[in-house]
């Protein structure tokens, strides 16, 4: 649902000569850089965090839409922002994976720059709306996560090279995404919230995971120590293995701290997540791992669907 139709052999080598097939341009090219197979991590914890706040005090619409704004806002942004920053560094110049705008020139710069500035705006005019109408201190919290986004791979010592990128996208893609999803509609902390936190944010990790699991080889050559680097490839492939797992088992405490039992249906994502699992731990590299993301992304939607649905269902 979330991809747009590209030339044939398109978006998985960055480096302009590699390319079969001509280069995309317009609204084709900033689909393909927005990043589509990561949009699950934004999603899914606002459905399941509206889901939980209907369950404790009653979901407000408007403001779950807000929600959602915020965070597929963010996910943009640190998408371009990661873009421009690899790309003006060069680390973006040879790689296996989806299209980067600036390391194969698609775009200069500059042009991603400001997409990425765009981006956290939309997320901070979101934001400021629903602090408005909830606790000013959201603003703070908004803050973080848009200077977390930009220094992702931004500044002179991005937190992304040094290995703590899952951590970001657990923080704000886990735990702030959900619990922040209920405050907002509820004003409340409910326990429920901080547990749905946890599978939540693994399974969004697992996408940074695998991507970074793929890009090893370029990554290490740009001196770029992402915590797959710094683990190595097998502890990489069991940390994957580990968040998807401890990921969709997490909503069997939920299940049952929400008194929904039907929210146990998340379990039945293991089988989308057959075909990443076998590739992973059969050894795929490079391309092939491209497929492992995608395939993240989907089960992540349908945990995510499942997940939802069951916490709807009162018994």
């Amino acid at each position: 649902m979330f991809y747009a139709p590209l030339p044939p052999n398109l978006g998985f080598v960055s480096s302009p000569a590699a390319f079969s097939a001509p280069l995309p341009s317009g609204w084709r090219a900033w689909v393909a850089g927005s990043r589509p197979r990561t949009l699950p991590a934004a999603v899914v914890p606002v459905a399941v965090g509206t889901a939980l706040a209907q369950v404790e005090h009653g979901a407000v619409l408007w403001r779950a839409l807000l929600a959602l704004v915020v965070s597929m806002a963010l996910q943009v942004a640190v998408n371009f922002a990661n873009d421009y920053s690899d790309g003006i560094r060069g680390t973006d110049n040879v790689r296996v994976g989806p299209l980067r705008l600036v390391g194969s020139g698609v775009f200069p710069p500059k042009t991603v720059k400001v997409a990425a500035l765009m981006a956290l705006s939309v997320a901070a005019v979101a934001g400021l709306v629903l602090a408005s109408v909830t606790s000013w201190w959201l603003l703070a919290v908004g803050a973080a996560a848009m200077v977390s986004a930009w220094f992702y791979t931004g500044g002179s010592n991005p937190y992304g090279y040094a290995g703590f990128g899952e951590v970001f996208v657990f923080v704000f893609f886990g735990v702030v995404a959900v619990v922040g999803t209920v405050y907002v509609q509820t004003e409340t902390f409910p326990a429920t919230a901080w547990i749905a936190a946890l599978p939540v944010g693994l399974l969004a990790m697992a996408l940074l995971v695998v991507n970074n699991l793929r890009d090893i080889p370029g990554d290490t050559t740009a001196n770029k120590r992402t915590l797959a680097v710094r683990l190595g490839d097998p502890t990489t492939r069991k940390l994957y293995l580990a968040c998807v797992g401890i990921g969709v088992a997490g909503c069997v405490p939920l299940a049952f701290t929400a008194n929904r039992p039907f929210a146990m249906a998340g379990l039945a994502t293991i089988a989308v997540l057959r075909p990443p699992i076998k590739a992973i731990t059969s050894g795929a590299k490079g391309r092939d791992l491209i497929a492992v993301l995608g395939g993240t992304g989907k089960a992540q939607m349908v945990f995510g669907l499942l997940t939802t649905m069951g916490l709807m269902v009162r018994l």
